[in-house]
């Protein structure tokens, strides 16, 4: 038995249309404003508003529907509609879960959309008319693409969460980086057995294993580093064994779950193209999201939201933080002026007067208006903004004074302040030829960005700079104007007769689109389509504005009504045919056009060749000034975050230029808000953090603006970008995006124990020393102060053993070396300095220095190893126990109490009575006396020469977290670090995994 028919509606253009069709949507021509059409799935019929369907009309029963006069519409977007870029496949939309009612009127046609996986024949698929396909859905709320792949393709789920997805739906919505962990064979925990979904758990270096954080031991709290691995215990201890005999590492899998990430969707491939006649459909959708931020147990729910998500705004950055007070020292009084020849500021008597013309009389105005015009020796200076208004400002001199008018005169381009000591110019100087002619290629390089013109015009000010550009404006619009004026008027507009007899076969438009080609009072040879220029076809369109006509022939209308398509198909096809005689006179035609091509006279001159295409300068960007070198760069150089708006020079930030191009960008501190990956507080580890200095974060456009330029470390934590870079002992994971730093254990102890000039504070942060006088500083307080930072290039032409590499930068070859001068200085002309931002050949100073000296070495290319070297370099551990010299004996250390030779650490002490008691000059206490003696407070310890505390600070900057970290069971002395404080700090050991 046939199935029963479905219920319909017919549409303007007689097509019957049902629920789940594909139609073409278009308000009347005068709303749409000469748009494509937009392209909709119907999802239900509805009656008017404020109505209700009867039954019999409820039914349908494969009967057209009475009374329905409105549609609800699930929307595609066109790739025009989301972005200005231009696509060269008129048939690839956007899906979108986004739906509006529209009156059944504006429905013009049908069309067919399908998903990209269920075509066979894509090309074909895209020859046939009115067929267009999606692989992506845009949601315009979070202003996101999403992947939309098939629902039967996802297996790594639950059995019961998977069947219920795929019985509801036919697709499946996720992000991108979600499709290779969808499409995978199900993952399952080698401890628990239990599925892993992908935001939960980790997968094990060697053995390809997952396993859930909280099944492991110890739990993990946080997922691997980019650039990092995670083996499992039984991989740890194999690969271990394996590096103690030196064995090669093998990568191959041996156990379950090795098929690896994407192999998944490989594996079906061959059902990926198995084409399904009709989509499935769940509450009127046939896709629901399904990505990183879904908890897979909600999808069993049938009210559970279908739409994409994102994740919560709850942090610091959404929540206000009141950071609390710290009272500091009052701002110095700035000392009067000793100069007595000048007044002090924002009295009477630094205010000048320009003009009290108003208050005048009739008769003073006429006599000024009568010496004006004597005043001037040159033509152009009765109308210069800049004479005028210094003629008005001495009138006025003249006048409150009670001298007589005529007494003014205007004999050279100077005049005299009260608040100046010396003349100065009140009209800037006449542009050279060479000057205007810079000017104007500034502007066809960086448009209206002044600033940017102002860098190519050495001699003059970024006043003179403005000024000039008003000016030159003016002109110009001035010289426009008159010429438009010698113009002759423009002909009538074209008057179009409306048609109604002749119509296209394919018209679905009849609200007022069509026009007649028959002209009133007008040439036929006036006709031209303005998409193909072409003069013949039956029915003329409208066109869109930007055409060089207002009219469009048949094929051209319908191309750019349905897809878009400004230039239509080929018009071959459009001519009638000739008849014979008509054939063989356009052949003789063209034979007697190629004979005289052949043919040309010798004295004729050959063509000159066409003149080069001059190379366009990239535009100004859009962003503004970097924080960095607070310059305005060209566009695809400065990059701005989108949340939190740091505008930099991609350069300076580590931006690839492939980065900088993606939309919208964020920095590193907003993007791991959304994977968090490191830590959510920002504090720079290098810096004075609480209680040392409590600042709020710079704020944007102010002086310390680029101390929002964060970079991750090793640990997980934060330091400013400018820290990093100028701090020598610092390096990079990966120095060209200046990511994971490393080696903060490896500081020289005075960075830490050393003041700060500026908030002197000590043991806060790292300092940093002027290269030419004794002054250190943190690089934060050097920043907020307006330090010059700088790369000096120290000219070498060869380079011996040991020395550092030579680079080349704008010709000059040398050692290049980061320094931070302090105000005192003024740095010698022979002194070769660049900024951070200065470029050489497309890179940066600030990029060459790091690539060649901050870029970690090769032979540690392990970052765990990297760790444990500097942390064995920083505590001395391969120097041998430290021997007592007594009475010429070498001993080990020995409590003077118990006698051990076994302790954590041995602590000096100053007890007179117990050296006079052994009669030695230095002592020692193991761990356990000195507790006891410190409860006692028999026993005054030496805090100076190391300490536990110390230990902790060390152990701290290696992991980048500042807290302590210690082996099982082991506490060691530093030999060169020590802290203020002389109590002993005993942290819980740690159990190693």
């Amino acid at each position: 038995m046939p199935p029963p028919p479905k219920e319909h509606i017919v549409i303007s253009n007689g097509e019957k249309v049902h629920v789940n069709d594909h139609v073409y949507v278009s308000p009347p021509w005068e709303l749409r404003d000469g748009i494509p059409y937009s392209i909709a799935r119907i999802m239900e019929f509805l009656p008017d508003e404020g109505q209700t369907l009867s039954k019999d009309d409820a039914k349908g029963k494969g009967k057209e529907r009475q009374g329905i006069t409105r549609v609800r519409l699930a929307w595609y977007y066109r790739p025009s509609d989301l972005s200005d870029r231009a696509v060269a496949d008129s048939r690839l939309l956007y899906a979108a879960i986004f739906s509006e009612v529209q009156p059944v009127k504006f429905l013009r046609a049908k069309c067919h959309v399908r998903h990209k996986d269920k075509i066979v024949d894509l090309n074909g698929w895209k020859r046939r008319p009115d067929r267009f396909y999606f692989s992506k859905l845009f949601d315009p709320y979070i202003k996101k693409e999403y992947e939309v792949i098939r629902s039967v393709d996802v297996n790594n789920l639950p059995p019961h969460i998977r069947n219920t997805l795929q019985a509801r739906y036919e697709f499946v919505i996720t992000e991108r980086e979600m499709v290779s962990d969808l499409t995978d064979n199900i993952r399952l925990c080698g401890t628990c057995d239990q599925w892993c979904p992908a935001t939960e758990s980790v997968q094990c270096d060697l053995c390809k294993n997952f396993f859930h954080m909280q099944c492991v031991s110890p739990p993990l709290a946080a997922k691997p580093s980019k650039g990092y691995g995670w083996t499992c215990a039984p991989c740890t201890l194999q690969h271990e064994d394996a590096v103690d005999r030196k064995l090669p590492r093998n990568t191959e899998s041996k156990t379950r779950g090795a098929n690896g990430k994407g192999k998944g969707k490989q594996s079906n491939a061959a059902g990926a193209r198995v084409v399904h006649t009709e989509d499935k459909y769940f509450k009127m959708w046939p896709y629901r999201y399904f990505g990183l931020y879904t908890v897979a147990e909600d999808t069993l729910d049938p009210d559970d939201m279908i739409f994409p998500r994102t994740t919560t705004r709850v942090g610091p950055r959404y929540q206000s933080s009141i950071p609390i007070y710290v009272g500091g020292p009052a701002p110095a009084e700035v000392p009067p002026s000793t100069d007595d020849n000048l007044p002090n500021r924002g009295g009477d008597e630094t205010i000048e007067v320009m003009s009290d013309v108003v208050h005048w009389s009739e008769a003073e105005i006429e006599q000024m208006e009568q010496l004006k015009a004597k005043l001037w020796t040159k033509s152009e200076q009765r109308y210069n903004v800049d004479y005028l208004e210094e003629a008005i400002r001495r009138f006025t001199a003249a006048h409150d004074s009670k001298t007589d008018l005529e007494s003014v005169k205007i004999r050279n381009s100077t005049r005299s302040r009260k608040w100046q000591k010396s003349e100065s110019r009140f009209v800037d100087k006449d542009w050279t030829t060479e000057e205007v002619q810079i000017f104007e290629k500034g502007l066809d390089a960086y448009g209206a960005e002044l600033f940017s013109i102002k860098g190519d015009l050495k001699g003059r000010s970024t006043a003179e700079v403005v000024r000039y550009y008003g000016k030159w404006k003016n002109a110009r619009l001035g010289e426009e104007h008159r010429r438009a004026q010698t113009l002759p008027p423009p002909p009538p507009p074209t008057k179009f007769r409306r048609t109604v007899a002749v119509r296209s076969s394919s018209d679905p438009d009849d609200e007022g689109s069509v026009v007649n080609g028959q002209l009133e009072n007008t040439k036929e040879s006036a006709i031209m389509c303005g998409s193909c220029k072409t003069k013949d076809s039956t029915v003329w369109w409208k066109a869109p504005r930007g055409l060089i006509s207002s009219i469009m022939c048949d094929t051209c209308g319908i191309a750019w009504r349905k897809y878009g398509d400004i230039k239509g198909p080929s018009k071959q096809d459009d001519h009638p045919p000739q008849s014979k005689k008509q054939q063989a006179a356009a052949a003789a035609a063209a034979a007697a056009a190629e004979k005289e091509k052949t043919e040309k006279r010798d004295s004729e001159p050959l063509p000159l060749p066409p003149p080069k295409r001059q190379k366009q300068m990239p535009p100004p960007n859009k962003h503004g000034a970097c924080a960095c070198c607070r310059k305005v760069g060209l566009a695809g150089t400065v990059v701005k975050c989108e949340d939190c708006g740091l505008v930099v020079h991609g350069s300076c930030y580590g931006v690839s230029k492939a980065d900088a191009a993606v939309e919208p960008w964020l920095c590193e501190v907003c993007a791991n808000e959304k994977h968090q990956e490191f830590s959510l507080v920002s504090n720079c580890l290098l810096c004075p953090r609480p209680p040392f200095a409590q600042a709020p974060p710079p704020a944007k456009g102010s002086s310390g603006e680029f101390l929002r330029a964060w970079k991750p470390t090793e640990g997980r934590g934060w330091v400013h970008a400018i820290c990093a870079v100028f701090i020598p002992e610092v390096a990079f994971t990966d120095a060209s995006r200046l990511r994971m730093v490393e080696g903060m254990s490896s500081l020289p102890k005075w960075r830490w124990t050393d003041e700060c000039s500026f908030c002197l504070q000590t043991g806060g942060g790292a300092v940093v020393k002027c290269p030419d006088c004794p002054v250190k500083f943190h690089l934060s307080c050097a920043w907020r102060n307006q330090l010059r930072f700088g790369f000096e290039l120290t000219p070498k032409k060869t380079r011996r053993p040991g020395d550092p590499p030579l680079v080349t930068f704008r010709g000059v070859q040398g050692v290049l070396e980061p320094f931070v001068w302090c105000n005192a200085h003024i740095l010698e002309q022979k002194r070769i300095v660049w900024g951070p931002c200065d470029a050489s050949e497309g890179e940066t100073a600030l990029q060459i220095y790091c690539k060649t000296y901050k870029q970690v070495p090769l032979e540690h290319s392990y970052g765990l190893l990297r760790r444990a070297y500097r942390l064995d370099q920083a505590l001395d551990l391969d120097k041998p126990p430290e021997l007592i010299v007594n009475e010429g004996q070498t001993a080990r250390k020995e409590c003077s109490k118990c006698k051990t030779h076994t302790s954590p650490y041995f602590w000096p002490v100053e007890d007179t009575a117990l050296q006079q008691q052994n009669g030695t000059t230095r002592k020692y206490l193991c761990n356990r006396c000195k507790v006891t003696t410190d409860d006692s407070g028999d026993v005054k310890m030496n805090g100076t020469e190391g300490s536990l505390t110390a230990v902790s600070t060390v152990m701290g900057l290696t992991n980048g977290t500042g807290g302590s970290h210690h082996t099982q069971n082991q506490l060691v002395q530093p030999k060169s670090v020590s802290t203020p404080s002389p109590s002993p700090v005993i942290p819980s050991p740690l159990p190693v995994s």
